[in-house]
């Protein structure tokens, strides 16, 4: 499965995967959602996530949602 990676222009630490290039699934309170990138299927996902859990995700939610911590 190739994920698609998004920013929330809405939450600026608020990321997801979707598994389509629109993102047609993710949350449309966070919305408008950005793409910054693709992951064929076979490579890893940022920060070590679990390519499994994220993929099941998509599979029943039609998303994954996560947040990047900030430095501070």
């Amino acid at each position: 499965m190739r994920l698609f990676m998004f920013t929330s222009q809405a939450k600026d630490d608020l990321h997801a995967f979707a598994g389509d290039e629109a993102g047609s699934k993710l949350p449309s309170k966070y919305a408008p959602w950005g793409l910054t990138g693709t992951l064929g299927s076979r490579e890893a996902p940022p920060h070590k996530f679990s390519r499994k859990a994220i993929e099941q995700a998509i599979s029943t939610d039609g998303f994954q949602l996560w947040r990047m911590k900030s430095k501070g």
